[in-house]
């Protein structure tokens, strides 16, 4: 574990060697966050972590406890940092593939400490997703995320269906499913992954789209319409805002 303790040392560093305080307080105010910030951009945080972990040979056991310490408050008493959670993320991005279906219990639990757009929707997408993808036992999670009280685990839900549904494959049916069972939501989140899931999806896929969404068009809210329309074209939106 000396190995793990000196990564993470070193991407924290480099985290702390980006910031700017002025930007972490306008981020801070702007996520409404309640951990501390050192205010690093993503396209920073990303060059921190390649540039800290250069040459590393990191392994499945070493990803996870590199993905704990930094998820965690960086010294007894303190808070957690978004930047050393965003870390993590792109952590566990960059090394999905080492990723077993027995890691589903922590994915859990980051999403439902993440309480922020900006950690969640990286962690479902492009961690959960690819997972999920490839794990068929993945699918009774999901179903049981999918009725979870917490409104970011639903959203994660949603979002693991983005890429592959974006890349013209991936399982509409179970989108679907849980698209319809969000529908009638009022959280602004829900009403935005279910729109923005079909945006991306019309791209390569225009005719489910369009044929899902038509009947459903009085009943979903204007945020998912609006978004689900966007990449239609003009005969099909026009046809799906008049249903409204």
């Amino acid at each position: 574990m000396g190995d793990v303790s000196r990564w993470v040392h070193e991407v924290d560093a480099a985290l702390k060697s980006r910031a700017t305080p002025e930007r972490a307080e306008r981020e801070r105010a702007y996520l409404k966050s309640a951990i501390d910030h050192y205010g690093v951009t993503v396209p920073q945080m990303r060059v921190a972590v390649r540039t800290a972990l250069r040459g590393a040979d990191i392994d499945r056991p070493a990803l996870l406890a590199m993905v704990r310490e930094l998820w965690a408050p960086p010294e007894p008493g303190a808070l957690p940092v978004h930047e050393r959670r965003a870390a993590a993320v792109e952590l566990l991005e960059r090394n999905v593939a080492l990723l077993e279906l027995g890691d589903a219990a922590l994915l859990e639990q980051l999403l439902r400490e993440s309480g922020t757009w900006a950690l969640v929707d990286s962690l479902a997408a492009s961690v959960v997703g690819p997972l999920a993808e490839r794990e068929p036992g993945f699918g009774p999670i999901l179903d049981r995320w999918a009725d979870d009280e917490d409104f970011w685990i639903r959203r994660s839900v949603l979002l693991s269906q983005l890429i592959p549904l974006r890349e013209g494959r991936g399982d509409f049916a179970r989108f679907g499913r849980y698209a319809d069972a969000m529908l009638h939501e009022k959280e602004f989140f829900i009403r935005k992954a279910i729109g923005w899931v079909l945006r991306d999806m019309s791209r390569k896929r225009p005719d489910e789209v369009y044929e899902w969404i038509l009947p459903r068009a009085a009943s979903a809210s204007g945020v998912t319409l609006r978004e689900a329309v966007r990449r239609l074209d003009e005969r099909r939106r026009a046809a799906v805002l008049a249903a409204r």
